[in-house]
């Protein structure tokens, strides 16, 4: 791309739905010719939460090649996609933990003019998928970012159902995610990176 494009995809997985998500948006991305770093943030929960839940516990091990996100990952990207289940109708607590630790680059303005959007995932249908998004956007206005959300800009959104970002139901870890997640994913990164480059390349006009 003539303009070329630096996404972070930054995610929160228990059980490795919202990874899945993750993995989609970071592959669109780089056959797009995009620098993508997929960078899952820190685990708070004690290693015996995580021990006494075999799924937990599987995607913890699989998952353990991920690199965590650090407040320099937020400053190289000229885009970020964050990721994370939703808690009683909010960001988990690890994304969460991890924005409170942006306060730095916030006070220099390095959070600003960036392209910010967002995908959830939850156990039951509804489940607070919207409410998270909003939740997590809430930040991005702090921010000063530029939240570019999927909407109903394509035949996909009509079948996923969420303007505000991809979202998954996983049943209570019983719903794969299937390819209209996958589709939903795919038509939010290629909205991400297309208006990040022609943002970018008005910013330098």
């Amino acid at each position: 791309m003539s303009t070329p494009v630096k996404l972070a995809v930054i995610y929160y997985s228990a059980t490795g739905f919202s990874a899945q998500i993750a993995q989609e948006i970071s592959d669109t991305a780089d056959k797009e010719g995009v620098e993508v770093r997929l960078l899952k943030v820190p685990e708070l929960a004690p290693e015996a939460a995580i021990a006494a839940n075999d799924a937990w516990a599987a995607h913890a091990a699989a998952g353990a090649h991920i690199p965590v996100a650090g407040p320099t990952d937020i400053e190289w990207a000229d885009a970020v996609i964050f990721g994370t289940p939703t808690r009683f109708g909010n960001v988990s607590s690890q994304l969460k933990h991890f924005i409170d630790t942006l306060g730095g680059l916030w006070a220099q303005g390095k959070l600003a003019n960036k392209v910010y959007s967002g995908f959830v995932t939850t156990a039951t249908a509804h489940g607070g998928q919207e409410s998270t998004l909003l939740a997590l956007y809430n930040s991005i206005h702090h921010f000063g970012g530029i939240v570019v959300s999927p909407g109903y800009t394509d035949p996909v959104k009509y079948v996923d159902g969420n303007p505000y970002g991809t979202s998954h139901t996983d049943g209570q870890g019983q719903n794969a995610v299937g390819e209209h997640t996958r589709n939903a994913a795919r038509h939010q990164a290629l909205r991400v990176i297309q208006l990040t480059a022609a943002f970018k390349a008005g910013l330098s006009g």
